[in-house]
């Protein structure tokens, strides 16, 4: 079949006869032509010669295979059609051979989509060796960069593309991608969107793309209860004593966490030049979050000094603490909660120590202006969470004024 834009542009879909697979099958080639002047290409697609419609360049029948194969057929139609649309746009002509190679993703690889992602991911490892950035993060930016190169190849029969086709339909098949094929949450698709949307502001910085393909995207992280442990059961954690010295460091660790609201990165890259004595004369721990870089001032407590002070000189490079993995971590904190017969409804990691800091010191009465600077957010939006989830802050709120409401309480009940 046979499409024509303008007279000069046309794309043929035919099969390539003298090259048979061993099933019979024959592949499916593609023809551009523009001016006269046509490029041949391989669509990755093969079928029985004998269900090949030679009028309309399908797939005779209704069967599934047939009707598949048609859609990935029709897909490549509009690709191409959409390629060489915008390639008059922005460039004022097109010819054959950049429509072929655009389609292909060949011809631009230096500053193709996976390309630059790659890039991204070289100089982020590199931060990572150096301490400037988390190795988790790294991990999940190779997870988005492998679920990307898979989502190119399955969607558009290809091994890269252009940047001028990273669209905001792009990215809503992308997300479909994750949700259907690759079974992500909502909140999972929210953060494997991220690397691509830092790749996308790199392109524009680089004049790869003019705008950001992400302004007619939304997505938001969808809040879920989080976990946290009362005042009580940290008491209860606290004066518990471990038969093992493996189940009382981590026990120390969480409890710490639980007094300074730092998670597992930051007490592991914690130093003793992070302890300042500052303008009030205590002892405070001035550093800066290594998820986000923003600054996490706290003023240290008597419990998170002690336990300090309990692992002084045990470690070298002037680190405070002797860190295990975080996968360890989870399983005896999760060991020791078991033990102490603490009951909660989610499950308890050794991340549950932050958001036990948020809850807790809320509760008892710390504004959600200075939560927010301890526990290093940016915004104070994220702080506002751990006001949603505990019941107690409510209480004492109400504690607060309801005593203002005794006299009216009085009089009403004795009228009754």
């Amino acid at each position: 079949m046979e499409t024509m834009k303008r007279s000069t542009f046309k794309l043929l879909l035919y099969l390539k006869k003298n090259e048979p697979k061993k099933n019979g099958n024959v592949p499916v080639m593609g023809r551009i032509t523009i001016d006269g002047s046509p490029k041949t290409f391989g669509t990755k697609l093969e079928i029985d010669p004998n269900s090949w419609d030679l009028k309309h360049g399908r797939v005779l029948g209704k069967s599934s295979l047939a009707l598949s194969t048609n859609q990935k057929l029709d897909k490549i139609r509009v690709r191409i059609n959409k390629i060489y649309d915008e390639m008059l746009k922005d460039e004022g002509f097109a010819t054959a051979q950049k429509v072929k190679l655009t389609f292909l993703g060949v011809g631009v690889m230096e500053d193709s989509l996976l390309n630059i992602f790659k890039k991204n991911n070289e100089d982020f490892e590199k931060m990572v060796s150096k301490g400037e950035r988390s190795q988790s993060t790294y991990y999940k930016y190779k997870i988005v960069y492998n679920h990307l190169k898979e989502f190119i190849t399955c969607r558009y029969y290809r091994d890269d593309m252009a940047f001028r086709e990273l669209t905001s339909d792009f990215i809503r098949e992308f997300d479909l991608f994750l949700r259907v094929d690759k079974g992500c949450t909502h909140n999972t698709v929210w953060v494997y969107t991220m690397p691509l949307y830092r790749v996308a502001e790199i392109a524009i910085k680089n004049g790869l793309i003019r705008r950001n393909p992400f302004e007619d995207y939304e997505i938001s992280m969808k809040e879920n209860d989080r976990s946290y442990l009362l005042k009580e059961h940290v008491e209860t954690l606290l004066f518990h004593t471990p038969t093992k010295e493996k189940y009382e460091l981590v026990k120390d660790l969480f409890i710490f966490s639980c007094f300074t609201g730092l998670a597992y990165i930051d007490i592991k890259k914690l130093k003793k030049s992070n302890i300042q004595s500052f303008f009030d004369g205590h002892e405070w721990i001035i550093s800066r979050r290594q998820k986000s870089g923003v600054a996490s001032n706290v003023r240290l407590m008597e419990i998170p000094k002690r336990i300090i002070e309990k692992y002084a000189g045990i470690t070298q490079n002037d680190f405070i603490f002797p860190v295990p993995s975080n996968m360890t971590c989870n399983t005896h904190i999760g060991k020791l909660i078991e033990k102490v017969e603490i009951v909660t409804e989610q499950k308890i990691t050794f991340h549950t120590a932050r958001h036990t800091f948020g809850t807790m010191f809320l509760t008892e009465g710390v504004p959600l202006e200075s939560l927010s600077k301890m526990m290093g957010h940016k915004n104070i939006s994220t702080t506002q969470i751990y006001a949603k989830i505990t019941s107690q802050k409510i209480s004492k709120d109400m504690d607060l004024i309801s005593h203002k409401f005794k006299a009216m309480e009085e009089a009403f009940i004795e009228t009754i």
